[in-house]
């Protein structure tokens, strides 16, 4: 029971903030990952890194619509990846969730 708590712990961190995200690999880098705490890493740090270099492009389309709608898009994201880490479930993200588990399945 208590690797359990200790995987949703680290997969509940890693959707904290970009660093909280990097913070979670090293709190999963015992010699025994935990598949939880893996997925869930894949699905944040790809949600996070996305956001940065999608946002880069989306600020200079300088329209408050486009804006809002990648805010409020990415913020649904989130919110779906977060639950479902704090509700102990290894649900992928839609639309990007697969591309985000085969992009960074090492870690």
């Amino acid at each position: 029971m208590h690797n359990l708590n200790k995987s949703n712990n680290t997969a509940i961190v890693a959707y904290l903030t970009l660093i909280g995200s990097v913070i979670a690999i090293f709190m999963n880098q015992e010699e025994n990952k935990n598949e939880f705490a893996s997925f869930h890493i894949r699905q944040a740090l790809g949600l996070f890194i996305s956001f940065f270099l999608l946002g880069y492009f989306v600020g200079y389309a300088n329209s408050w619509t486009a804006t809002s709608a990648f805010y409020i898009f990415y913020f649904i994201l989130w919110i779906y990846g977060f639950s479902g880490a704090l509700q102990g479930q290894k649900r992928p993200l839609p639309l990007v969730g697969a591309f985000f588990q085969s992009l960074f399945k090492s870690l």
